[in-house]
């Protein structure tokens, strides 16, 4: 991969435009590119340089099972290697003057941009993306490291003077500190943006890095590693390890070499795995950001078809995919019927097939496992309620990976499609006698991510800013009802069971979690 001074267009969640000639002409370059990586044999990025891949495993397309690449199956041995090359590279990179470490930074998220089409063409074929959710998640990933950028910059590279009680003999500073060696373990459904974005977090805070990225988006990770290197990080500050969970993410987890690490996943793994077992001779920092089952709630006051236009976006955006995916909704008794009427008619308008055509709306699922779990909730949903719209797989995909949208309604509350998070497009709509009602429900999960609220009564809408348990709150919005955060615009963070710092990615006090205080004290 090489540089390249093409003109670029800004894309986010918010502003793009399926109707952008520019844009979508630029993305089918972007994807004629790209289909020409296909098929290659990729190493592991270790202390600046590429390993050759030994055992590999295969990546295939879920659009239509084309070949992704073979990607190195990453051993134990090849961790610690990584984690080595971290480990002495971490010192030279921490007394970088913190100007010098966000130049680099900011060319890296530069790099980014620039090839913003490749890579949204490549995670689209990688993972399944309509060609708009991949240009979001790529600039994105830029706009975070800049964020953070910006956030060491605003704040003097975090070294303040302190106060002296009257005594000009003494002067203190708080300075924030790296903590040395960070790994990140990424997720497939933000491929970039929740790998460069949270390594990005550690790099300008000026730790080094060991990155893990998901089996099923390894293409992704390989093109964030050369974009460090081509950004001109100096060697071992970034390394990234291709692999299985149970060998990469294992010795990541359980090396005394790790000083910090931050997974982006389930709550069983990231909670039950990695937040409990990871410290052991003494703490450690651990930034867990896990999932989402998150609630929309349409008063008897709102906009009707306001509220069915964003619950379908963050219901059905990537399939589902989310972990800020809309997955219930709670809807006031009177206008229960009306809201199911225009939900279906929504749901029923999407297109759904290759999502590399601008056309598309909706793609395949990441893989056999989620249409299991697919298959298996719409059978449960029609046992013991009703499909209102979709339960089926459409016709005439080019895989076996398509499944419909779907609307289920008439489930008993107490039921498990309310309360587990199942990551597929399916949504549960019931309906509630009061507002008092929908927040009790709403917040009765072990999750609190992101949550929606519709009304155009300003005492309702104070009444769920001040009762909802949720990190990421939107109210009125088109755009979508539970999603679609941007760095430095809606920091992005869960309280309970969704995350364990309560500090939000794109937000004012994310680059903090990878520093420490110390306190310095000089008397003349």
């Amino acid at each position: 991969m090489t540089a390249t001074s093409e003109p670029r267009l800004k894309i986010t969640y918010a502003t793009m435009r399926n109707d952008n000639e520019q844009l979508h002409a630029s993305y089918d370059a972007g994807l004629l590119t790209a289909r020409k990586e296909l098929g290659g044999s990729h190493g592991i990025y270790i202390n600046g340089e590429w390993r050759p891949a030994g055992e590999t495993f295969e990546k295939r397309s879920p659009i239509d099972g084309a070949l992704v690449g073979h990607f190195a199956k990453g051993t134990r041995t090849d961790v610690r290697d990584a984690i080595a090359a971290a480990r002495a590279a971490a010192p030279g990179w921490a007394r970088t003057p913190w100007l010098e470490r966000i130049a680099v930074m900011r060319r890296m998220a530069e790099l980014i941009s620039e090839h913003q089409m490749e890579f949204a063409a490549l995670m689209a074929i990688e993972v399944g993306k309509t060609r708009l959710e991949a240009l979001g998640d790529v600039e994105e990933t830029a706009d975070l490291i800049r964020y953070y950028c910006d956030q060491i910059e605003a704040n003097d590279g975090f070294d303040h003077p302190m106060g002296n009680l009257g005594d000009p003999t003494v002067h203190t500073r708080s300075v924030l500190k790296p903590h040395g060696v960070w790994a990140v373990i990424s997720p497939f459904n933000f491929p970039m943006a929740l790998s460069g974005g949270p390594a990005g977090g550690a790099l300008v805070a000026g730790n080094a890095v060991v990155y893990k990225p998901s089996s099923d988006a390894p293409l992704c990770g390989v093109k964030l590693a050369e974009v460090a290197d081509l950004a001109g990080l100096p060697r071992g500050v970034f390394n990234m390890v291709t692999g299985p969970g149970g060998t990469v993410g294992a010795e990541l987890q359980e090396n005394e070499g790790i000083d910090g690490l931050l997974f982006t996943g389930s709550f069983e793994i990231g909670f039950n795995s990695i937040f409990k077992t990871f410290s052991k001779r003494w703490p450690k920092p651990v930034v867990v950001e896990m999932g989402g089952k998150n609630p929309a709630i349409v008063s008897a006051r709102a906009d009707l078809e306001e509220a069915a236009e964003g619950i379908v976006r963050s219901a059905f955006g990537f399939a589902g995919q989310k972990c800020s995916a809309c997955s219930r909704v709670y809807v006031e008794a009177p206008v229960y019927a009306a809201l199911l009427e225009q939900l279906a008619a929504k749901t029923k308008a999407l297109a759904i097939g290759d999502p590399t055509d601008r056309k598309i709306w909706l793609g395949p699922l990441v893989n056999a496992n989620a249409v299991a779990t697919y298959e298996a909730a719409v059978a449960e949903a029609k046992r013991d309620g009703r499909v209102v719209f979709g339960g089926e797989r459409p016709a005439g995909m080019p895989s076996d990976l398509f499944v419909a949208p779907t609307i289920v309604a008439d489930l008993p509350f107490e039921h498990r499609i309310w309360r587990d998070e199942l990551f597929i497009p399916l949504v549960a709509v019931g309906q509630v006698k009061s507002l008092d009602e929908a927040f009790e429900r709403a917040n009765d999960t072990i999750y609190g991510l992101t949550a929606g609220f519709f009304s155009e009564d300003r005492e309702e809408i104070e009444r769920f800013k001040e009762a909802v348990e949720a990190g990421v709150i939107y109210i009125n919005r088109r755009a979508g009802a539970t999603t679609g955060a941007w760095p430095g615009i809606q920091p992005f963070g869960g309280w309970k069971g969704s995350g364990t710092t309560g500090k939000a990615s794109g937000g004012l006090y994310y680059v903090q979690q990878f520093m420490r205080e110390q306190s310095q004290t000089l008397v003349d």
